[in-house]
């Protein structure tokens, strides 16, 4: 027999009870398998920077595992305290590219809209991780309307990027005011959602959610996998709700020791991305200055031969783009090694996937 109140409860129950069920403050913490030296160290590093965990995400974790690629991505560590010299608040200049609150204009055809500075997931090496701690604000429409007004001035503006925080963390009701005030906008044609939700909170991803991103605009997902660990039955359910719907599905990961960088556990993710999820790598981030995360940060040497590696095994639509974001808003640059050798005018010496290098001569139209 049906259980009425199960039957009744709002199809958002599901996602928020995984979310209470979680880790949502530092107190928290003293509820997970760690040992006592353990609990202290990521209690001094959550008072500095926040820490939340969806409690499917946190079922993830081997806790015998100290090595573990999920505990390392959401429990604090001591090496969070570490500051370096030459890391940054702000890694990426979000605030001095940002004209109006809550809108950052870096490329002249597309914008970042933050609607909320709350994720579900806190990730301990996110660049904007001192954002989330010093603002901490969520969703309003009053706070929205500066930025929605400066995209509806500028005609050159074709793509928003709704980031944050994650904007999936936000209920059905929110999401559609803010897709309907973007499509009303007629020079904005794509929509594109940066989220983490698909990965650890993948029950989010309802019916719900769906029908309030349908309309005018394309949709673009992109989503962030970082470890073929994340990707279960929930995620693979989710991913396939969003295809069916019609929104592509994009992924981008951060490069990070002791996580992902070992040619294996890239391929793995990769391959899985495409041929069980359906969504296409997209970018490989080469670790951010943000600071207090040099222990994550590999040698950009190293990721170089990591996607040399990943090219020779997996097909071109497998393979994502290295890229490193520059500090001072430089943008997005790729950091793939070079296959050119040499060149004298129209003859080039070129290194294929198998290590020869063969000379190719340029023919052209006269």
């Amino acid at each position: 027999m049906t259980d009425l109140k199960e039957a009744t409860r709002a199809p958002d129950a599901a996602w928020q009870d995984d979310v209470r069920q979680g880790v949502r403050h530092v107190r928290d913490l003293d509820r997970l398998p760690l040992s006592p030296a353990e609990r202290q160290a990521a209690q001094e590093a959550a008072s500095r920077h926040k820490v939340r965990a969806p409690k499917a995400y946190l079922d993830l974790i081997d806790w015998n595992d100290p090595a573990d690629p999920i505990r390392a991505q959401v429990i604090p560590s001591p090496g969070e305290l570490v500051e370096t010299e030459g890391e940054l608040g702000d890694p990426i200049a979000d605030h001095d590219f940002s004209p109006v609150p809550r809108l950052t204009h870096r490329h002249a055809d597309r914008v970042l809209l933050f609607p909320t500075y709350q994720c579900a997931v806190y990730c301990r090496f996110c660049f904007r991780k001192e954002s989330l701690t010093s603002i901490g604000r969520g969703y309003t429409r009053e706070a929205l309307e500066p930025a929605l007004a400066y995209i509806a001035e500028h005609p050159e503006i074709r793509e928003v990027i709704l980031t944050g925080g994650d904007p999936l963390s936000l209920p059905d009701k929110a999401m559609a005011e803010i897709f309907a005030r973007i499509e009303a906008i007629p020079h904005v044609r794509l929509l594109r959602i940066h989220t983490r939700v698909p990965v650890v909170l993948p029950t989010r991803v309802t019916s719900g959610l769906v029908e309030a991103l349908q309309g005018r605009l394309m949709v673009t997902v992109v989503t962030h996998f970082n470890h073929a660990r994340e990707i279960t039955d929930a995620a693979e359910a989710a991913c396939r709700t969003m295809r069916q719907a019609g929104f592509v599905l994009l992924n981008q990961s951060v490069l990070l020791k002791g996580v992902n960088d070992s040619v294996e556990v890239l391929e793995e993710l990769c391959r899985e991305l495409m041929y069980r999820l359906g969504v296409k790598p997209y970018y490989l981030h080469h670790g951010d200055l943000a600071r207090g995360m040099a222990h994550r940060r590999t040698t950009i040497a190293e990721g170089q031969a990591l996607v040399e590696a990943l090219r020779a095994r997996l097909s071109g639509i497998c393979n994502p783009v290295y890229v490193l974001d520059l500090p001072e808003g430089g943008g997005k640059v790729p950091l793939g090694p070079c296959s050119i050798e040499a060149r004298d005018g129209e003859s080039w010496r070129i290194r294929g996937l198998d290590g020869q290098v063969r000379d190719y001569r340029e023919i052209l139209a006269e």
